[in-house]
């Protein structure tokens, strides 16, 4: 039996902690957190009144309790214990923790974070004297533009406002100001500095001012982690390199540097060169699938920089949850390397977005994979592909499952395989994965059963959702501009699965609108247009031409996320793409033409598609046409019983920050193996 901190969540100045039970033999009663303090040996014990739901334990507990003046201390390092009868007897169990948090203020002076040992068992360690001098930043990068500074504009859930961040020459007392605008992360303030104001031979330190519970507050600016991955040495429009530097007690220093010598900027150019030849340069030979599983087994040793690899279904894409991170990551840290593996097709993508990238199935691909530190995919890199041991590993997974996963599947009917042997590999792949990211506890539940996986689980959202819940209203107006989608028009997506059963040969599926363009044009067309997201699986292109001035096909366009900020409603079937759209809150119509067939035959649910969807499910195509016209009159769905309460189950985790949390996440091991 197992107790696993997976997830932590703010309720205005408490936590609510989240314990997952794996494994439980037998009935417990009189459940109960005991917090054990390693220094004064003292313990909290906080009893569990709720029951536990799908093996999920919730815990309210408000950090400041765990703050005392006895002996002195002023650093408490908390141990966590799950505690239950069996019958009679009392136990006690070391919680393991899944999650690992940043740096949280409790006041101007005191902070804490849910920290793991190096055993994976939960920490949460408080620092009651942290200084109120101090204000933690996130990150803090040069760029092309300037220096950027990102910070929480939270402590312990009160909002701080008119941040204005000041560059102090403590030669001269000179002092450059800049004020604080929000970022596209919900809880993040960022500042921009003009790197060409940084004076020469200036020394600035860092400070910031806010308003914080009717207070102005001045503090100095600090960065708790160390530097590695971020961007700290830049050129300015004079040549002169501007530097960020750590102080010995955190603090930050910028300075501006002597320009280079002749030498230094020949061997600046041919590094730089180099790299972009090394990440450009590709094998025109086609290996086979034998000399791929020989380059394999070859010894490699790791890159002595940090290397994380990014992979979105299979190659075939630079998107989903992956994208989000690696957007985040160099934008925090710029300092890692970071390579896409993709296939021949999403080459051209790259080049255009300047995103660097090796070619899947080729020596440099091999050499890649097996030199780098992380891999971060949302579907299952091929089965001989080998992980060293140095490689963690991580799965954001691609969507919360309606349908039957991995093991759960009793008859796998795809192309290429049969059941036992997808269940054997579907293992075998699980259990490589480091830790998987998941979107609820409904899905944490499934991936431990169908995927028979046992490693951590990164409960924090799945980030390529941070886009819904932070895009305004001028950045949808942007989307469609760019996308082409009449801005006077509502927009109905229609995104469905594709059909196991639906294929001529392997790797070729079929398919066919369910329901006439022409019905829906006449009804609807004049003020509606339709956009059409098909599976990637399904390789046959619609004929649509008939109908190209209201019909659009986004098949093809890489972020999905877009095509749900966009559209006003969602017509599905049995993919798991309304559990994203739902976080909108807009209305989503189900549409199982073939649903008996479907779920008899094929895969079937986890859910009971007939009472748990958030929608109206049409019958036929005439439910369908009706329903559409009822939906686009409803907008919002927050006032809808049967929609808030699938949203709170499947929605509410997400916070805007997930792909921060993942960051987050590397980050910690990264240091902790550096």
């Amino acid at each position: 039996m197992r107790a696993i901190l997976s997830g932590i969540h703010q309720k205005k100045s408490h936590q609510i902690l989240e314990l997952e039970l794996i494994d439980v033999p037998f009935a417990v009663e009189n459940l109960a957190i005991i917090f054990l303090e390693q220094n004064s040996l003292a313990s909290i014990n906080v009893p569990i009144h709720r029951n536990v739901h799908d093996n999920i334990i919730k815990v309210d507990i408000d950090p400041n309790d765990f703050i005392f003046d006895q002996l002195n201390l002023t650093e408490f390092a908390w141990q966590l214990y799950f505690s239950f009868n069996v019958e009679n007897d009392r136990y006690l169990l070391q919680v393991e923790s899944e999650y690992v948090s940043d740096r949280h203020q409790l006041s101007l002076s005191s902070y804490f974070v849910f920290d793991s040992d190096d055993q994976q068992r939960a920490l949460f360690n408080i620092h009651a004297q942290a200084g109120a001098d101090e204000f933690a930043i996130n990150s803090i990068n040069l760029t092309d533009a300037g220096i950027e500074v990102t910070g929480y504009s939270t402590i312990n859930g009160q909002r701080v406002t008119d941040q204005t961040l000041t560059l102090e020459d403590r030669d001269t007392g000179d002092t450059l100001s800049y004020t604080a605008t929000p970022t596209t992360l919900r809880g993040l303030f960022e500042v921009q500095v003009p790197i060409d104001e940084i004076r020469q031979d200036g020394h600035y330190e860092l400070f910031i001012q806010y308003k914080y519970a009717d207070q102005q507050v001045r503090q100095r600016v600090i960065l708790a982690r160390s530097l590695e991955g971020q961007s700290v040495l830049q050129p300015n429009a004079a040549g002169r390199l501007v530097q960020i530097n750590k102080t010995y007690n955190n603090g930050i220093v910028i300075t501006e540097i002597p320009s280079l010598t002749l030498g230094q900027k020949f061997g600046l150019v041919g590094t730089k060169a180099a790299g972009v030849g090394e990440l450009l340069h590709q094998l025109n030979l086609k290996l086979n699938l034998q000399y791929m599983r020989r380059l394999f087994k070859a010894g490699h040793r790791p890159y002595e920089q940090t290397t994380i690899v990014f992979e979105s279904f299979g190659g075939r894409q630079v998107s989903d949850s992956p994208l989000a991170i690696y957007d985040l990551f160099t934008k925090l840290y710029p300092g890692f390397n970071y390579i896409w593996s993709v296939d021949k097709e999403a080459i051209p993508y790259c080049k255009e977005h300047h995103i660097p990238y090796v070619k899947r199935r080729t020596a440099k691909w091999v050499r890649v994979l097996e030199k780098s530190q992380y891999w971060i995919s949302n579907a299952r890199f091929p089965a001989w592909v080998k992980k060293p041991k140095y490689v963690t590993y991580i799965q954001t997974w691609h969507g919360t499952p309606l349908k039957k996963l991995g093991l759960d599947i009793q008859n796998v009917t795809m192309p290429g395989t049969n059941t036992q042997a997808y269940h054997r590999n579907f293992v075998k792949e699980a259990n490589r994965w480091d830790a998987l990211v998941s979107p609820n506890d409904y899905s944490t539940q499934i991936f431990r059963s169908a995927f028979g996986f046992n490693n951590q689980i990164l409960k924090v959202g799945y980030p390529r959702n941070d886009e819904l819940i932070n895009s305004k209203p001028e950045d949808i107006t942007a989307l469609k501009q760019a996308m082409g989608i009449p801005l006077d028009k509502k927009v109905v997506m229609y995104a469905p699965t594709y059909r196991d059963n639906q294929f001529a040969e392997k790797g070729k599926y079929t398919f066919e609108l369910p329901f006439s363009l022409a019905d829906f044009r006449d009804k609807y067309g004049k003020d509606t247009v339709l956009i059409l997201r098909m599976h990637y699986l399904i390789s046959n292109a619609l004929d649509i031409s008939q109908y190209s001035d209201f019909v659009y096909d986004f098949s093809s366009y890489p972020n999905i996320s877009d095509l749900y900020l966009v559209s006003d409603m969602l017509i599905t079937d049995y993919s798991s793409v309304f559990f994203d759209y739902a976080y909108l809150q807009r209305p989503i119509l189900f549409y199982p033409y073939d649903y008996h067939l479907y779920k008899d035959e094929l895969r079937g649910f986890y859910l009971d598609y007939e009472q748990d969807l958030p929608g109206k499910i049409a019958q036929n195509e005439d439910d369908l046409l009706a329903y559409i016209g009822d939906y686009l009159q409803t907008p919002d769905m927050r006032d809808d019983p049967k929609f808030t309460k699938f949203y709170e189950r499947f929605c509410a985790i997400n916070d805007g920050l997930s792909s921060l949390k993942v960051v987050n996440y590397v980050v910690h091991q990264i240091e902790n193996n550096g």
